[in-house]
């Protein structure tokens, strides 16, 4: 069935995932808040900035002024920083339908809230239904329709399902999924992680150190996950272990390539404008460390790198912190 579907968001992904949709029949509008960048790109037909290379199909539409297209939606496709999102719903809220299915793609938290989108979703649309779309896939590499995998969760079944039929096609699958609190925290946190894993290779380790890394943060957050209410078996999926494999391992990957320059003595802010575009896991280390602090959960890995983000901790010793910490079992569940 074709819809009539909004995307939120000029970015990579963003641009990727309208691109997917349009291809896959739907009529597909793509916000871009800054004027000029539209026309840029909608004359151009590609977003030179954030995907480049990639020429987008003629028949996908590109607006800074989507007001009448986001009132006639059936699905909009949030892809905007964490941060923006509260902000931009807010703005347009008036104007978005109640049987209008909300699709979230951004990963994070809010800082000062600590909220999931789900739940920002919650507080500003509370009649609409929402659906978070993750798992591990680089917007270049779905651009370029190389197989990816990832998963649609939903509290409504039949909701997940739906986003399950339009987004999905010979390169890009979609499995379904119940647990909307793991998918997100598994998002979340992974760009953490990878950050982590990012300075690590900065700091000249290997392979070994990165394994660790990957296989103790999907400890930490699962364990926080499960606090908050979800379910463990998520994070053995597409939204846990495999988003937390290919963001620490991608040089696709800006948290990757922002913690690589904080290892070689990059300061934070130098390091985020070397990436050029936002870098999701160095707000979420914040957010990750008052939750963890709030729900009482031992989370050693997000506690160092919040030391070295915030507290102007060297790398080299966080990391000597976490290798001499006290002996443990390796099933604790701390």
């Amino acid at each position: 069935m074709k819809n009539k579907i909004t995307v939120l968001g000029g970015g990579s992904w963003g641009t990727a995932i309208s691109k997917l949709l349009t291809e896959n029949k739907h009529d597909v509008t793509i916000w871009i808040r800054d004027f000029e960048r539209a026309a840029v790109i909608l004359r151009e037909r590609e977003n030179k900035q954030y995907l480049p290379g990639i020429i987008l199909p003629k028949e996908l539409d590109i607006s800074s002024n989507v007001e009448d297209s986001i009132a006639d939606s059936d699905m909009i496709v949030v892809a905007i920083p964490t941060q923006q999102v509260r902000l931009v719903l807010e703005a347009f809220k008036h104007r978005i339908d109640k049987k209008t299915i909300i699709v979230n793609l951004s990963k994070g938290l809010e800082k000062n809230t600590l909220l999931r989108v789900s739940e920002i979703c919650a507080q500003v649309l509370p009649e609409n239904r929402f659906v978070v779309l993750s798992g591990p896939s680089h917007a270049e590499e779905v651009a370029l329709k190389m197989p990816t995998t990832v998963v649609a969760a939903s509290e409504d079944d039949k909701c997940s399902k739906i986003v399950q039929d339009t987004f999905m096609n010979e390169y890009f699958r979609v499995y379904t999924n119940s647990d909307v609190i793991g998918v997100e925290i598994g998002g979340a946190l992974k760009n953490v992680i990878a950050l982590a894993a990012g300075i690590s290779d900065g700091l000249g380790f290997g392979d070994n150190t990165k394994a660790a890394l990957i296989n103790r943060g999907i400890q930490e957050i699962s364990r926080l996950a499960e606090k908050m209410g979800a379910d463990k078996l998520t994070f053995l999926g597409l939204s846990g272990i495999g988003d937390l494999i290919v963001t620490c391992t991608s040089m696709h990957s800006r948290n990757r390539r922002a913690g690589m320059l904080i290892g070689k003595g990059y300061a934070i802010d130098k390091a985020v404008s070397e990436i050029g575009m936002i870098v999701e896991g160095i707000v979420t280390t914040h957010a990750a460390h008052e939750l963890a602090e709030k729900l009482s959960v031992e989370m050693p890995i997000v506690e160092e790198l919040y030391a070295v983000l915030y507290q102007n901790e060297k790398a080299a010793h966080a990391v000597n912190k976490l290798m001499t910490r006290e002996k443990k079992d390796e099933t604790e569940k701390k």
